[in-house]
C-alpha cells in the first residue's frame, strides 16, 4: 500500500510539472520596443507579435525578438576625393528597423543585419559620395554631402525595411601635406586681402591729398583774384613806419593818396 501511493503521488507530481511546462511554453512575452518573429520547426512564419503576452503552440513554435527601438552604429572609412586626395572619415547613423518588417529582415538576414547589411552599406555610400568632390568642397559643402550620403544609404539598406533616422558626418580628416596646403592658401588669402585694403587705404589717402591741393589752390585763385592794387596800397601801408624813402627813382613806387583815402572810408 505505500508502495502504491507513492508510486500515484510520483505520477501526479509528473502530471503537474509537464502541465506547468507546457503551459510556460505555451506562452511568450514581447517586451517594449521589439517584435516577435515566429519560426515553427525552423521555418519564418509571417506572422509578427506585438508587445505583450501571445500564445504560440508549445515545442512547436519557437519567437525570436527583434529590437524595434532606434539604433546607433558609427564608422570608420578612408575613400579618396575627386582630386585623389585621401580623406578619413567617421559618420554615425540612428536607424531602426520596422516593424512590419521585422520578419523579412529576419529570414532575409537574420539577427546580425548591422554587421551584414548597414554597415558595409555605410562605407560604400561615403566612398561613392566622396569620389564626386574635391578634398576642398569637401570641407565647404559638408551639408549637401551628408545629405547625399543619406539618401544614397537610405536606397541601399530601405527595401531591406531598415528606416534611417539621422545621419551625422561626425569627423573629416585629411592628410598633413593637404592641411598644410589649406593653411597656406589662406594665409595667402589673408595677406592679399591686407594687401588690398592697405591699396584701398593709400588711394583714399591720396584722394584726400589731392583734394586738399585742389581747394588750396581754389582760395589761392580766389585770393588772387580779389587782390586789386588799392589793396597792395593799403598793405603797404599798413606796413609802412611813416619814413618816406631816401632815394627814389623813375621805377620807385608812386602812392595815389586820394585813391587810398577813398578806400578807406569804404
Amino acid at each position: 500500500m505505500n508502495g502504491k501511493v507513492i508510486r500515484n503521488w510520483v505520477v501526479a507530481g509528473v502530471i503537474v510539472v509537464a502541465v506547468v511546462v507546457v503551459a510556460l511554453a505555451s506562452f511568450t512575452s514581447i517586451p517594449a520596443g521589439h517584435t516577435g518573429v515566429v519560426t515553427r520547426f525552423g521555418a519564418v512564419s509571417e506572422t509578427v507579435l506585438p508587445e505583450g503576452l501571445h500564445f504560440k503552440i508549445p515545442f512547436v513554435d519557437s519567437v525570436i525578438k527583434m529590437d524595434n527601438r532606434v539604433m546607433k552604429t558609427e564608422v570608420s572609412s578612408t575613400s579618396a576625393s575627386k582630386d585623389l586626395q585621401t580623406v578619413s572619415l567617421t559618420v554615425s547613423l540612428n536607424y531602426r528597423v520596422d516593424k512590419a518588417n521585422s520578419a523579412n529582415i529576419y529570414r532575409n538576414i537574420g539577427p546580425y543585419y548591422q554587421d551584414v547589411l548597414v554597415n558595409p552599406a555605410i562605407q560604400e555610400c561615403i566612398k561613392a559620395v566622396t569620389a564626386k568632390f574635391t578634398a576642398e568642397e569637401l570641407i565647404t559643402e559638408r551639408q549637401v554631402i551628408s545629405q547625399q550620403m543619406m539618401e544614397a544609404l537610405e536606397e541601399k539598406i530601405g527595401p531591406y525595411g531598415l528606416d534611417v533616422e539621422v545621419f551625422n558626418i561626425i569627423n573629416f580628416d585629411f592628410s598633413d601635406e593637404f592641411n598644410a596646403a589649406i593653411e597656406a592658401k589662406q594665409t595667402a588669402q589673408q595677406n592679399a586681402l591686407k594687401a588690398q585694403q592697405d591699396l584701398e587705404r593709400v588711394k583714399v589717402e591720396a584722394e584726400q591729398v589731392v583734394e586738399l591741393a585742389k581747394a588750396e589752390a581754389e582760395a589761392y585763385k580766389l585770393k588772387s583774384e580779389q587782390l586789386t592794387e588799392i589793396m597792395i596800397q593799403m598793405e603797404w601801408i599798413n606796413k609802412w613806419n611813416g619814413e618816406l624813402p631816401m632815394v627814389s627813382s623813375d621805377g620807385g613806387y608812386i602812392l595815389d593818396l586820394s585813391q587810398l583815402q577813398e578806400q578807406a572810408e569804404k
